[in-house]
């Protein structure tokens, strides 16, 4: 699943309305023989491919455990408000679910808060933890050495650019841009050569979310040396960084020499759906810097049909900031299927990983939602290798990804960080005092011990 775009009200009453009727159910247990399966359900009512998935799941596994169900409970919202809202579905055995889609990076933070049950013990013997790759299972691995998800897939990220405008502007179809420079200059001549045309999106800004802080910041972050935010080896968050003001003013320059959309659109919470619906299908936007999924939007049976899209669209990796090895950036998500802490019906939660995570299972989600594998046999699969154009390329990009830093203390991170970006986004401050003003936030969060400066 990606990160989706705010929830209107209708879809806040109605996730309101779920947890409603859960807590009407009035006791810890519920039906003994009913799964509560909670998910979130994209905020563009055009998609609804998890919703299609698991109604599938549910035949399947009502239709293999006699006497059993499956009872759906999805949650429209965007995605920092799902994770809110699950939090607060898991507080109670009388609201929590059996099975919850959970996001990697809110993993740690709800196993500290004692959300989540571990899954080591099913783990164990089970043929199919084989098949998933190190970095799948370190994601869903919390700071106590513990595992508390099956994960689903992961993405990865990359820049996207329309061969077509690139054309008129005497730009290469073959596109390898080396250092951040070549991007910048790119937009550049793109600007002059084609008025009207937005040359480069980054995403910047609190109205973006995640999106801003992760395919846009981090993007540039982790081309500049390791380690830019988070320091394993001493456990601290890091401060005062030349990578991080880097990155800053990469930022600043997109939109201070006009290379990006207007600061007004930039920062409007919309922002990635007119990227994936409007401005690259209809040849507004000639760079994008986004994510692996972007092709599934424009399937027949996606949210803005392009047929032209494999054709028009090219795909090149983005690179460090001077050429250092390896040359490439990516960062890479994922979200896993946990099992709740007061969850009563564990057996039966696990029964039902089972069943989604069959090769089949695994391998139609990962095909479904234009997810990069995490499974060996997934990923070897034709039906996965033929999915979709540019699955090998973003595939590829797994060997030089990064993963945020998946800590409790991240979401609040993530939201120093997007504040930094809007303030140079809208020329509030340059790179360094937004810098300094990230440093406070951080030192605020992590505490004078939980920092450590370079």
């Amino acid at each position: 699943m990606r990160p989706t775009s705010p929830v209107p009200l209708v879809a806040a009453l109605t996730a309101l309305a779920a947890l409603a009727t859960l807590t009407a159910c009035g006791d810890s247990g519920g039906d003994p023989d009913t799964v509560k399966v909670v998910y979130p359900r994209s905020t563009d009512n055009k998609v609804r491919l998890m919703d299609d998935y698991l109604a599938v799941i549910k035949k399947q596994f009502e239709r293999e455990h006699e006497g059993k169900k499956l009872r759906l409970i999805p949650v429209q919202a965007t995605q920092d408000d799902y994770s809110a809202k699950v939090q607060q579905m898991m507080r109670s055995p009388k609201t929590a679910p059996d099975i919850v889609h959970e996001d990697t990076s809110v993993l740690n933070s709800d196993v500290k808060s004692g959300y989540l049950r571990a899954l080591d013990d099913r783990l164990t013997g089970w043929k199919q933890w084989g098949r998933f790759a190190p970095a799948a299972k370190a994601s869903v691995r919390a700071e106590d050495g513990k595992t508390y998800g099956v994960p689903d897939g992961t993405d990865t990220r990359a820049l996207w650019f329309n061969k077509e405008l690139f054309a008129r502007a005497g730009l290469p179809a073959d596109w390898h841009p080396r250092t951040w420079n070549d991007v910048l200059d790119a937009a550049r001549t793109l600007k002059r050569k084609l008025p009207g045309v937005i040359p480069l999106n980054v995403y910047t800004g609190k109205g973006a979310g995640e999106a801003a802080s992760m395919q846009g910041f981090e993007m540039l972050a982790y081309g500049t040396g390791a380690d830019p935010l988070y320091e394993p080896s001493s456990k601290k968050w890091v401060t005062g960084g030349a990578g991080f003001r880097d990155a800053l003013d990469f930022v600043r320059t997109v939109y201070a020499e006009k290379l990006g959309p207007e600061p007004s659109d930039a920062l409007s919470p919309t922002i990635g759906t007119r990227v994936s619906t409007d401005w690259l299908p209809g040849g507004k936007l000639a760079i994008a810097l986004d994510g692996s999924w972007l092709g599934k939007f424009w399937l027949a049976s996606g949210a803005r049909p392009w047929p032209q899209w494999s054709k028009v669209m090219g795909q090149t990796a983005f690179p460090t900031r001077d050429g250092k090895a390896p040359g490439r950036v990516s960062l890479s998500g994922g979200w896993a299927w946990s099992v709740s802490a007061k969850s009563p019906r564990a057996d039966l939660a696990w029964q039902l990983i089972e069943t989604l995570q069959t090769p089949a299972n695994a391998t139609d989600w990962t095909v479904r939602d234009a997810e990069i594998a995490v499974r060996d046999d997934v990923a070897a699969a034709p039906a996965y290798r033929t999915s979709m154009p540019g699955i090998s390329f973003f595939t590829d990009l797994v060997q030089v990804t990064h993963h945020r830093p998946a800590l409790p203390a991240y979401p609040q991170v993530s939201n120093a960080i997007q504040e930094a970006m809007e303030s140079v986004t809208t020329g509030d401050a340059d790179a360094a005092q937004a810098a300094r003003r990230y440093d406070e936030r951080v030192r605020s969060i992590a505490g004078p011990a939980g920092v450590t400066s370079r």
